[in-house]
């Protein structure tokens, strides 16, 4: 019976070591990560922008007229 409460205890130690070593290098790794995840997001903001952009402004742009008038004169 002790044999099984020391190895329940040395499970308990070593999940709470294992839990304070992850905290830790999330916590020092943090600035990392969040810069990663920016640039992630960018890029795949900046990709859906660029796939929709041409097809809305060549419904929004109006159609270039063939000729021009003369130049407006200045007051």
């Amino acid at each position: 019976m002790q044999k099984l409460i020391n190895v329940i205890a040395l499970l308990s130690g070593l999940t709470s070591v294992a839990l304070i070593a992850g905290g830790g290098y999330l916590l020092l790794n943090k600035d990392a990560f969040i810069e990663s995840a920016k640039e992630e997001i960018i890029k795949s903001a900046t990709a859906a922008v660029t796939e929709a952009l041409p097809g809305k402004i060549d419904e929004v742009m109006p159609e270039m007229p063939k000729v021009t008038g003369p130049a407006i004169p200045l007051p």
